[in-house]
Formats: C-alpha cells, sequence, structure tokens
C-alpha cells in the first residue's frame, strides 16, 4: 500500500508567487545573481519558452512562467506595473540590496531604517516585478511603532 499523497507538497509553503516574466529564462538568472536564487524546476515548450519553472529564495520558492499573450498571460511591463511587491526578508539588507542593483534591478525606495524596525529599501527588476527588501533589526511594539510613525516627516516613509 503506498503512502498517502500530501496536500501541500513538503518543500512548498501555502502561498507562492507566481511570475509571468518576458523573457523567463532571463529572469531566472538575474534571480540568482541578485538574490542567490536556486533553480528548482524548469519545463519548457518544444520552441524554448517556459511554461514553468521554479526558483529558491531563502527558504521560499518563486514560480515562473514566459509570457503567453494569446492566454491572457503577460508581465508587469506590458500591463504598465504591478501592484504587487514581493517582500524579502535576509540576514543583511544593504549587501542584498547592493547586489540586486548590481544585477540590473531599479532602485524605487533607498534601504533606510523605518518606523516599524526594519531596515528596508525597494527595487524594481528589468522585468517590472516590484520586490522589497528588509533585514529586522529592532522589536518594536505596536504603540512604539504608533508614535515612530506619528513623529515621521510627510516625505518620509514607504512609497508604493
Amino acid at each position: 500500500m503506498s503512502a498517502p499523497v500530501e496536500a501541500i507538497p513538503k518543500d512548498m509553503h501555502t502561498v507562492t508567487p507566481h511570475l509571468v516574466c518576458d523573457g523567463a529564462a532571463a529572469a531566472i538568472e538575474f534571480y540568482k545573481r541578485a538574490f542567490n536564487a536556486v533553480e528548482a524546476a524548469r519545463m519548457q515548450t518544444p520552441d524554448g519558452k517556459i511554461m514553468h519553472a521554479m526558483v529558491r529564495i531563502g527558504d521560499s520558492n518563486v514560480m515562473l512562467v514566459d509570457e503567453f499573450p494569446d492566454y491572457g498571460s503577460v508581465g508587469p511591463k506590458k500591463l504598465n506595473g504591478s501592484p504587487v511587491t514581493l517582500h524579502v526578508y535576509v540576514p543583511n539588507v544593504d549587501q542584498v540590496f547592493a547586489q540586486a542593483v548590481a544585477a540590473g534591478a531599479t532602485v524605487k525606495m533607498p534601504v533606510e531604517n523605518q518606523f516599524w524596525g526594519d531596515r528596508y529599501g525597494q527595487v524594481i527588476d528589468p522585468f517590472g516585478h516590484h520586490w522589497s527588501l528588509a533585514t529586522h533589526v529592532k522589536d518594536m511594539t505596536p504603540e512604539e511603532m504608533k508614535e515612530a510613525m506619528a513623529s515621521m516627516k510627510p516625505e518620509c516613509g514607504p512609497q508604493s
């Protein structure tokens, strides 16, 4: 008798982002350089387009696919941007942020200490996906965060 199939595979989390990229193979290489991603899977169509791929960044998986416009599958550049930001906690945000920029990401928000206790910044990858990068540097109570936020200048804080 075979073992029961797990509803959620052991190496997966409950929520996994699935990115559409104009050039998924190039995106995989970018994520390797920018975020030390490890390629976990790749399935290609006969003409070489990626119909499914997965990379692992830290302890999390990110799925990728090439654009397939005939099926309504297009990336953020064709949609004129994305309202979604992928958030990544890392041990050294300054190092990973610099690494992502060196790999080709565009700075959206420079790394700074934030009122909620994280050192935090945002980049946009060459495929139009937004990434926020953070290192938690200070545990704060909700009251301390509220007080710190109230003392901010109006032009400070995360930008969307």
